[in-house]
């Protein structure tokens, strides 16, 4: 386990070591270059900025509306028709929009159902195969002024949809109900 952990703590330092090498060798300047490329980040943060912006305040505007208790309630037999508790649904409704807020989300049924419970267990293994895909797409889309996303957002829903399918699928069959 030792020789694990000493491999562990050499990995970064070790590919920054790799990287100024390499860099020297093609006759790189590393410091300006790191330079550049921290200028081109920090006017990507600042293009991108507004559409993140928008994003959070409208998914809380969602949560304190009241909107997203409405939606729960009216989708929730559509999810449990695959298995995926009530309590669950809003984990799943917010997932797509918001990674911060279904977090959050988490850590409350972690608080209310125990982190060994059932609930629990799906909804760790739906955040671990799902994206928060409209964040995504307006963060991505939004940094390089593509404005139709076409097939991206369906696919994406989908993928989502299959992520959930996958995790009460799979945890219900491991841990039993």
């Amino acid at each position: 386990m030792e020789a694990f952990n000493a491999v562990a703590n050499a990995i970064i330092p070790v590919f920054i070591v790799l990287i100024v090498v390499y860099a020297s060798f093609k006759r790189v300047n590393v410091y300006d270059s790191f330079i550049e490329g921290a200028q081109d980040g920090i006017q990507t943060v600042f293009h991108i900025m507004p559409y993140i912006i928008g994003m959070l305040f409208a998914i809380n505007i969602f949560r304190a509306s009241g909107a997203l208790e409405i939606l729960n309630n009216a989708i929730s037999p559509l999810f449990n028709l695959i298995g995926l508790p009530k309590e669950l649904t809003p984990l799943a409704l917010l997932r797509p929009f918001s990674g911060s807020a279904s977090l959050s989300l988490l850590a409350d049924i972690y608080k209310q159902y125990g982190p060994d419970s059932i609930i629990s267990k799906i909804a760790s293994t739906m955040m671990g195969s799902t994206e928060t895909i409209f964040y995504t797409v307006a963060l991505y889309y939004g940094s390089i002024k593509i404005k139709k996303t076409r097939y991206t957002v369906p696919a994406a829903l989908l993928s989502t949809l299959a992520g959930i399918i996958a995790a009460v699928f799979i945890c219900n069959i491991t841990f039993g109900k």
